[in-house]
């Protein structure tokens, strides 16, 4: 199953970059979190309609949001970690950003059931259990 959900991850972050909410739900559990330390949309996020107001937020602030996957990797049969880099222009300023990020991504029966989005790699590691 961790392939499959190394895949799984893959195609969410496709669907978002595609602005295809619906495609990326359809990856999630119906109680799917999102936690974000991301300024003004930070916090955690429950279920579809947050989600969707996440996703709708981040595209009001930087239209151009893309996330770029660098290398993804089942820790186990239920947790997958992905070290990404965002990109966007932000709309109010135009001001480019390129954000080093790192996923850890937690299963439930095949599909994506909590998002937990770090700055920090190390501190994603360490949430990971894979550094002290």
């Amino acid at each position: 199953m961790s392939q499959e959900n190394v895949e799984i991850v893959r195609q969410a972050i496709a669907a978002i970059n595609a602005r295809d909410i619906d495609r990326y739900l359809s990856r999630c559990t119906e109680g799917i979190e999102l936690l974000t330390p991301m300024g003004p949309v930070g916090g955690t996020y429950e279920g579809p309609e947050d989600i969707r107001r996440f996703f709708a937020d981040i595209e009001d602030t930087a239209p151009d949001f893309r996330i770029n996957l660098e290398h993804v990797e089942a820790i186990d049969e239920d947790r997958v970690l992905a070290f990404l880099r965002t990109t966007a222009s932000m709309r109010a300023s135009g001001i480019p950003t390129d954000v080093p990020v790192t996923n850890l991504y937690d299963f439930f029966d095949g599909k994506i059931r909590r998002v937990r989005i770090f700055f920090d790699r190390e501190e994603a590691l360490k949430a990971a259990g894979l550094s002290e």
